[in-house]
């Protein structure tokens, strides 16, 4: 189980994520929601520890995260993979050599730096790759991919860390509504198949709603929705997104239920 107690992210004067506590059960596909700049990429950030809490503490099971340094913090960064809007791939290696890097938290520097994958590390990967429908693109460099297809490799690559979370930094941001469907379908997959939780950052309240089981929205770093997609009301979508929500259409929910809080502003910039 992860769980946020009060974290806080700050640029100078700025909150970028503000007092933010919550609790994601192992196995759930949760979906963060909100606009650009509510500090969606932050909070993810920080649970890699790619960046640092200001305040308050970050602990998966009986571990705390925001005290983790050298190999302790490597370690969890292999069990937390990271998969980003750019794919972050080399483009002049082939496909499988960049799936085989997301080994390299398991291998010795020296067989990572020159790449001596064993036969079932490559098994590994072209499994991983199999199970995303690319193994037959293995040989083929990276940059000869379209956008869909980078971001399977991204994947493959986040699957063979043998991760116990998957974190998804706006995945979908810049592919076609195909390859929108095809890399969603994966991730809720790698979900419902291996039981691995996935936290995705998303800005379409469409696919939120239909792949995920647990929504959390962000406006100006602060949880101003945590609940099923169901309950997310065209009002509290509103409330999200502003002018952006104009075309969603309501869904049932509880007649009782509330949006936490009261709604901050919307003007902090930098997600």
């Amino acid at each position: 189980m992860l769980r946020l107690d009060d974290v806080v992210k700050s640029f100078g004067d700025k909150r970028a994520v503000d007092q933010v506590s919550l609790t994601v059960p192992a196995g759930q596909l949760l979906g963060v929601i909100g606009q650009s700049g509510s500090g969606k990429s932050t909070l993810l950030r920080m649970i890699n520890r790619l960046s640092d809490p200001t305040a308050g503490r970050i602990r998966f099971g009986d571990t705390d995260i925001t005290a983790l340094r050298g190999r302790d913090l490597r370690h969890w960064r292999a069990r937390c993979a990271m998969i980003f809007q750019q794919f972050n791939l080399a483009g002049r290696l082939d496909v499988l050599t960049n799936v085989m890097m997301g080994r390299a938290f398991h291998a010795p520097l020296s067989r990572a730096l020159f790449k001596l994958w064993t036969d079932e590390e490559k098994a590994m990967g072209l499994s991983a790759l199999e199970s995303l429908d690319m193994a037959r693109l293995a040989g083929q460099r990276a940059d000869t991919l379209s956008g869909g297809q980078q971001q399977r490799v991204a994947i493959a690559r986040a699957l063979v860390q043998e991760p116990e979370i998957i974190l998804a930094d706006e995945p979908i941001a810049s592919l076609d509504p195909r390859n929108t469907q095809v890399v969603m379908d994966a991730l809720q997959h790698i979900n419902r198949h291996f039981g691995i939780t996935v936290i995705c950052n998303l800005h379409s309240l469409d696919l939120a709603r239909k792949y995920c089981d647990r929504l959390v929205g962000l406006a100006a770093g602060r949880v101003v929705f945590d609940g099923a997609p169901a309950q997310l009301t065209e009002h509290i979508a509103r409330d999200l997104y502003g002018l952006e929500s104009a075309d969603v259409v309501g869904a049932e929910v509880r007649p009782d239920f509330k949006p936490m809080g009261a709604r901050p502003s919307l003007a902090l910039a930098g997600s």
